[in-house]
């Protein structure tokens, strides 16, 4: 930050460190009146072309009147950006209001920052800005050859307007966010963030800072691997004293280097991390891998630390990964990168890997390579400090080498983020997670995290809906990889078994039964000594049975060896179909090469970790000619379920994303801006307030009153029609089954006063009369919606049926905004209470539209309103006809920034 004393009104929520399309990070944060000298040397810098662009006139020197006035803004109706590389001012966007609702905006680029995206940034910054004070449309005056400008506009997916006027080209657009700008700012995003780790896994030249002459040693081994692993690239090794190591000249410093190093790995103590990191944005390193520890994992000074060297790469424009990293690994031939501790990888393949813990990359690769199964890239966060696996699942969209992905997370710093991503990735390659939970008690030290309210059911539910497959440890992830990357997606769940014991085929079959799939063929058992031609006839049968979509196929030896042959039965008969194969070989995990492995002196019905000890690489044989080896027919099973649950959310329909129209934001801001404007902390909101909210988004809130005797009741119950309901407010009595707090058909003044008489008397004693008087409502069926933010998750929206349903089963169904119709619909019928909403014993149905429209409003808040701590619609009442709201509480109050705040930026 330019002026350590901030200007009131200053917006720290508007910083963000943003990837640009070239990868590199810039910083976008409001200007200050400090900036003044930054922008004289940005002008100046700048061609007359793009000054006469910007200012209509060839301005070359900026007045102190100009100066004043670009630095000094409201920060509401008059905003400034800057983007900042290496301390210096490379853009800058603006917008000054106009009217209530619109906003002139202009941008100006640095003439040796072009092509990197930055005004496209800049737009999309200002738009979300803009958008949270009230203005809805952009409007611009633009020389007509100033086509960047113009490009940088109709390119951002929103519906622009032109008409040419006087000379210059009049642009209006609104900037509401649609599917179209959505899907801009995603797909930008995207390219931005690969590119930031193309530089960090296919690196021309690497350097290791820390290098040591001293076998064993982190800096020695580090250096040691990537010469050893065959980089293809080019090697440097950074130590102080020069000379030899591991057969590479050393130089004493990184700027001793006399060519570009794209990846530095820093492995010195961590006090002096900081003075290389410094020395590699002087000389220009693109990406850096902190092996050292001693940052946040070892307390508060590291923890300072760790910040410092966060700031120092991003003013900087570098990406970062770690401290306390255990490295990176790329086994693609064009790279052949070991930046690890790992003396040696698992071969060359298609699983990609990501861990965060350094101890346990070293025991997922250690598990990987015994079972033979191939790795395309391997990344280890460490403290997780800048690149995560966010970042790591957005390159992997995009590469051809990784046909699934496994990631071990300890933390998560945006899930709201890792869902969205996940989801695109899930789409085309499984994406296998391991995470035991979300609170920020089990989080490691030295990760940031936030503290979440919601609970593990939320997580669950986020990740279903992201279409991850979630496993509880590394065993079971590699169980289902060895499954996704080697054989086809089963089609569906009904499933074979064909085996050589009747006890083996009956455990079998029921771990099939247990895990949610159907026996269709079998299980067939041979006898213990059938030959393999008997085996291979068995298998072929349950191939060509065409309801079958997965075979499993069992085999003890009878005499503790394994038979070749039954092995090659299994082999060809897979290779003959596109369905499914998984074998149990009892002693025997992995990935079955083929029968090349009995060359390699290999000896067949030896334990896993022996008989594939000196297995060659999977690229021996094709990802989908291997057949994945479990020990027990449980592993087969559960990862056989696993793949299955996943074929099955891919083929589905996903939706299409909820929009609701014909809402006003600017009226529900308005109520936010008020309540926030008196209570800065926040509150509850009033029945009148919550109704005001509630209505800016198309949900009508049934009026109550309240009544403190008969005679009060009598004359709501005339003001508001008849039948009326009186009910305690009391939450000792709502949903009670013992103490009634409700009288409801009341049709009469006589009605209405002898049911409050009754419930006064019945009431008063517990101090639980306190009554209100409501229409009374169809008949229906009582649901529970509410909406909550999350510190960690933002928004989440649950559903479920009121009373003891919700209140002691917990029978509650989540999802994540922005949500899909589909999303939609599945939250409403996931619960197990759903079959009531849906004609159980021949009840009538509810409207299961109607419901839907009311969830998708209130996702639609939960999303468009961080300051919405929570909204609860009790009783939301599902009829044939409709559904009614009939209560609903609301409570806002002041919020940090999302983690995934709607505009690009690193978190």
């Amino acid at each position: 930050m330019a002026d350590p004393e901030l200007p009131p009104g200053y917006p720290a929520g508007a910083e963000a460190d943003v990837v640009l399309r070239d990868g590199s990070v810039s910083r976008v944060r409001p200007i200050v009146p400090s900036d003044g000298d930054l922008i004289r040397a940005f002008h100046a810098q700048q061609s007359e072309e793009s000054i006469y662009l910007r200012f209509f006139a060839p301005l070359r020197e900026l007045s102190a009147k100009d100066i004043h006035r670009f630095t000094h803004v409201d920060y509401v109706d008059r905003m400034a950006l800057v983007a900042l590389v290496h301390d210096e001012i490379v853009g800058i966007g603006r917008y000054d209001r106009v009217s209530p609702s619109s906003a002139e905006v202009a941008f100006n680029v640095s003439d040796h920052h072009h092509g990197k995206g930055i005004g496209s940034v800049m737009l999309e910054h200002l738009a979300a800005i803009a958008q949270e004070h009230g203005i809805t449309r952009f409007e611009a005056e633009v020389l007509p050859q100033n086509r960047k400008m113009l490009g940088v506009f109709s390119d951002a997916g929103y519906e622009v307007s032109r008409r040419f006027e006087d000379g210059v080209v009049m642009v209006h657009f609104d900037i509401e966010p649609t599917e179209q700008s959505q899907s801009v700012r995603l797909a930008r995003e995207h390219r931005a963030e690969v590119a930031s780790i193309q530089s960090l896994l296919h690196p021309a030249s690497v350097a290791v800072v820390g290098a040591s002459r001293a076998p064993g040693t982190i800096g020695y081994s580090l250096l040691a691997h990537i010469v050893d692993s065959g980089f293809t690239g080019t090697v440097h090794a950074v130590n102080p004293s020069g000379g030899t190591i591991a057969g590479i000249e050393a130089v004493a410093r990184l700027s001793d280097i006399d060519e570009p190093v794209d990846l530095a790995v820093v492995a010195v103590p961590a006090p002096a991390v900081l003075d290389v990191v410094e020395e590699a944005a002087r000389t220009g390193v693109r990406s850096l891998l902190v092996i050292s520890s001693g940052f946040a994992e070892a307390g508060e000074e590291g923890r300072r630390l760790q910040d410092r060297l966060l700031r120092t790469a991003r003013e900087h424009g570098m990406r970062v990964v770690g401290p306390n990293s255990f490295g990176v690994a790329n086994t693609d031939p064009g790279v052949r990168l070991n930046a690890t501790l790992a003396p040696q990888l698992p071969p060359a393949g298609h699983f990609g890997l990501f861990s965060q813990s350094g101890a346990l990359g070293v025991a997922v690769l250690a598990s990987a390579a015994s079972r033979n199964l191939g790795i395309s890239v391997f990344a280890s966060a460490g403290n997780r400090v800048d690149v995560s696996g966010n970042d790591v699942m957005q390159y992997w969209i995009d590469d051809d080498a990784t046909s699934a992905v496994g990631l071990y997370l300890e933390s998560m710093g945006n899930p709201r983020k890792f869902s969205r991503i996940a989801r695109n990735l899930a789409v085309t390659k499984p994406v296998i997670v391991v995470r035991s939970g979300v609170s920020s008690f089990g989080a490691p030290p030295g990760h940031r995290v936030r503290p979440t309210k919601a609970r593990p059911a939320a997580f669950a539910s986020m990740l279903r809906q992201a279409g991850v497959i979630r496993v509880e440890n590394v065993h079971q992830m590699l169980d289902v990889a060895q499954l996704v990357v080697h054989q086809p997606l089963p089609r569906g769940p009904r499933v074979a078994v064909v085996g050589n014991s009747s006890q083996l085929g009956a455990l079998t079959a029921d771990a099939c039964v247990s895990w949610g799939l159907q026996v269709v063929h079998g299980p067939v058992s041979l006898s213990t000594v059938a030959s393999a031609a008997a085996f291979r006839d068995a298998l072929a049968a349950a191939v060509a049975d065409e309801s079958v979509d997965c075979i499993v196929a069992c085999f003890i030896p009878p005499i503790g060896a394994l038979d070749e042959e039954v092995l090659d039965a299994v082999r060809q008969t897979a290779a003959t179909t596109d369905k499914t194969f998984v074998a149990t070989l009892l002693g025997l995990r992995g990935v079955d090469p083929g029968r090349d492995a009995s060359e390699t002196g290999a000896v067949p019905g030896m334990r896993s970790t022996d008989l594939l000890t000196e297995r060659p690489a999977e690229d021996s044989a094709s990802p989908r000619e291997a057949i994945p080896l479990y020990p027990m027919t449980e592993d087969a099973v559960r990862a056989l379920s696993a793949a299955v649950g996943y074929g099955l959310w891919r083929e589905k329909d996903k939706g299409t994303p909820v929009v609701v129209h014909d809402v006003d934001r600017a009226a529900a801001r308005a109520v936010v801006e008020r309540v926030l404007g008196d209570d800065p902390e926040g509150r509850v909101l009033t029945v009148d307030e919550t109704g005001e909210l509630l209505a800016a988004y198309g949900i009508s809130l049934w009026p109550v009153r309240e009544a403190g005797s008969a005679d009060e009741a009598v004359a709501v119950a005339d003001e508001l029609g008849y039948p009326v309901v009186v009910k305690s407010l009391s939450p000792l009595v709502r949903g009670h089954s013992v103490l009634e707090g409700i009288r409801v058909d009341l049709d009469t003044p006589e009605d209405v006063r002898r049911a409050f008489t009754t419930l006064d008397a019945r009431l008063a004693p517990i101090d639980a009369n306190h009554f209100v008087v409501q229409r009374m409502a169809p008949a229906g069926v009582a649901c529970v919606l509410t909406g909550d933010e999350d510190p960690l998750f933002g928004p989440v929206v649950s559903f479920g049926l009121a009373g003891p349903a919700t209140e002691l089963l917990g029978d509650i169904a989540y999802r994540i905004p922005p949500m899909t119709d589909v999303d939609v619909r599945e939250l409403i019928t996931s619960i197990k209470a759903a079959p009531l909403l849906q004609g159980h014993r021949g009840t009538e149905p509810v409207d299961l539209e109607a419901v839907a429209d009311v969830v998708a409003r209130v996702s639609q808040m939960s999303d468009d309103l961080p300051e919405l701590a929570s909204v609860t619609l009790n009783p939301l009442v599902a009829h044939a006809r409709g559904c009614e709201v009939l209560g609903a509480t609301a409570v806002l109050a002041a919020v940090e920034r999302r983690t995934d705040p709607g505009r690009r930026t690193l978190t």
